[in-house]
């Protein structure tokens, strides 16, 4: 199905129906996808085969200079963000300077808009990094996936460029003491002849029980809203999405519901 990149490095204001009026950043390049998760729903579509992060990125200065130039226009139309969020094509904390580079969007929100949050989605795969762990924390949301407790089903659905363990996850999001976010996005279908489906019971399961010890400050719970590149995929019903909040809910865990 048709999916859509972003093609330039500041986009939007656009209406998040997680975030609010969100300003957005793409620090990877423009027309092509570079991540290290190839999710089956990614809106972005799929990896391009042979791409990397040597690809040409956006530099900090190319970053920060587009950033003042767009919040000065929204300056003069009296056009405030609620958020500047890290997304675009791709995961953005690959980025070589993406430490730097939350330091220079900090700094330019104060100067044009102090009360608009900066947040980052991202798939948790640098946590490793301690620079990017430190600049994670710096923003006003971290904003972390973790799609399933079982790593069957993340390797299935996220497709990571190497394998991930779910402990090793789990350790890496307790670094955040609490000040994380944790994003999980519920899909079902089939891919060719592979069973696509997280809203299993020992998937929830074990998600909850992943939950349990990351304790983020909230769960953000949804479903693939846009094309995605496999036909195959389907929305989970949003009262279905609703019952899986009211167990995180139970544990004491705050959540938001998105269908």
């Amino acid at each position: 199905m048709a999916t859509f990149l972003f093609d330039k490095i500041v986009f939007g204001p656009v209406k998040s129906r997680r975030l609010g009026v969100s300003l957005g950043i793409n620090l990877l390049p423009l027309h092509r996808k570079i991540c290290n998760f190839d999710c089956v729903y990614c809106e972005c579509g799929l990896n391009t085969p042979g791409t990397s992060v040597d690809e040409k990125l956006p530099t900090r200065e190319m970053v920060s200079s587009a950033l003042r130039q767009k919040l000065d226009e929204m300056k003069v139309n009296a056009q405030a963000p609620d958020v500047i969020t890290f997304a675009g094509n791709g995961e953005p904390t690959i980025h070589p300077q993406f430490a730097g580079i939350i330091d220079d969007t900090i700094a330019v929100r104060d100067m044009y808009f102090p009360k608009a949050k900066i947040s980052v989605l991202s798939n948790a795969t640098m946590l490793h990094k301690q620079d990017i762990v430190k600049a994670l924390l710096k923003a006003d949301q971290s904003i972390l996936k973790l799609d399933s407790g079982l790593e069957s089903s993340i390797n299935h659905i996220n497709q990571p460029a190497k394998s991930l363990s779910v402990s090793k996850l789990i350790d890496q999001f307790q670094q955040f003491k609490g000040k994380l976010i944790i994003q999980s996005l519920f899909t079902r279908g089939t891919i060719g002849n592979n069973k696509i489906d997280n809203t299993t019971e020992a998937d929830i399961t074990a998600w909850i029980e992943s939950l349990k010890q990351i304790r983020p400050e909230m769960v953000m719970i949804y479903t693939i809203e846009r094309d995605t590149p496999y036909e195959g995929l389907r929305k989970v019903p949003v009262d279905e999405l609703k019952a899986i909040a009211k167990l995180v809910n139970a544990i004491g865990i705050n959540t938001q519901v998105n269908g």
